[in-house]
């Protein structure tokens, strides 16, 4: 099946406004995994701006909530649209598998809720060092499951979404949902910029220092220490490197990446093999982006966050046709 580009479109005066971006964003330090007094310091300050600085969008309510499911604890923070609720949108936040917070994903969640009038759950998965990578996906894997058996949830469809590292354990859910009898609940999945080459793709191997948003040089060493025990073809694994896994059956697939993002290898590799795969797959590729490009003040971020919303609405009405076509 071919892979479909993306319809998103952008006049001049939006690249010129992110080029300007990108120009501001070169005199900002690189994202590399942190230390133990760094990662509190970032830790800090994301909780303070989250709770001094919520995002609030009229009619979405938030709350929390802490499950035991398949063997892993884990809390997930939950975003619950006004009026009646059409679906599930299953969210995995990204920060490298060691900072960040599913409050950090509120803005962008906020409007998948109010906009799509998706229930959104976001998932607090435990982060490095602490928490290990494999029990870190098990968790990420469990809570989906989690929301599969909910009796609320078993009537409208689902969808599950990451950014970065958590576009990389979105991928990794994906495949353990598989497994389920009802798999086909799941109506699609959109992932931003991920990882899905544990050993590293071309484009990660020749990121340079003066890549944006993330510290190039030490990427493959940093993704890399995923899996300390494995060798370069170990990390290739089909387990925890999705590129490599078997794509058959999973459902369409919306996947977005920056063209001055280190990780587009892994996203146009990943985007190819799903169509092998005979995934329907949208790719965009989006001009003057580096890593994280949606969450910047932009217009290149708000007509991308709004095609992500767009592309749900469209999987949404597919998943209700072809229900009641079933039935």
């Amino acid at each position: 099946m071919p892979i479909t580009p993306s319809p998103l479109t952008f006049t001049e005066a939006d690249l010129v406004q992110a080029r300007a971006m990108n120009r501001r964003l070169a005199y900002m330090p690189r994202f590399r995994a942190p230390g133990v007094v760094r990662k509190f310091m970032i830790q800090s300050i994301i909780r303070a701006q989250t709770m001094f600085a919520p995002v609030r969008v009229p009619g979405v309510t938030v709350s929390g909530k802490r499950i035991s499911h398949k063997g892993s604890t884990v809390d997930v923070r939950i975003l619950t649209p006004g009026g009646q609720s059409r679906g599930v949108y299953i969210d995995i936040h990204g920060g490298g598998w060691s900072i960040g917070s599913a409050a950090m994903d509120d803005a962008v969640n906020a409007r998948i809720a109010a906009d799509c009038r998706l229930t959104v759950i976001s998932v607090d998965y435990g982060l490095l060092p602490e928490t290990g990578f494999p029990e870190m996906v098990a968790q990420c894997a469990a809570a989906a499951d989690w929301v599969f058996e909910q009796a609320a949830y078993r009537e409208v469809p689902i969808f599950l979404g990451g950014e970065s590292a958590g576009a990389h354990l979105a991928a990794c859910t994906l495949l353990r949902l598989r497994e389920r009898a009802d798999f086909s609940r799941l109506a699609g999945c959109v992932l931003f910029y991920g990882v899905y080459d544990l050993a590293s793709t071309a484009s990660v191997r020749a990121a340079p220092a003066s890549a944006l948003v993330l510290h190039g040089p030490s990427m493959q060493t940093g993704i890399a220490s995923l899996l300390p025990d494995r060798d370069e073809v170990g990390l290739r694994g089909a387990d925890y490197s999705p590129l490599y896994a078997d794509l058959s059956g999973l459902p369409p697939m919306l996947l977005l990446c920056g063209v001055i993002d280190p990780l587009i290898d892994d996203t146009t590799l990943f985007a190819e093999a799903l169509a092998r795969a005979g995934i329907e797959t949208e790719l965009a590729i989006v001009p003057d982006a580096p890593h994280a490009f949606n969450r910047l003040f932009t217009q290149v971020a708000a007509k991308t966050n709004a095609r992500v919303r767009a592309w749900l609405e469209t999987r949404m009405t597919d998943a209700v046709t072809n229900r009641a076509a079933a039935e």
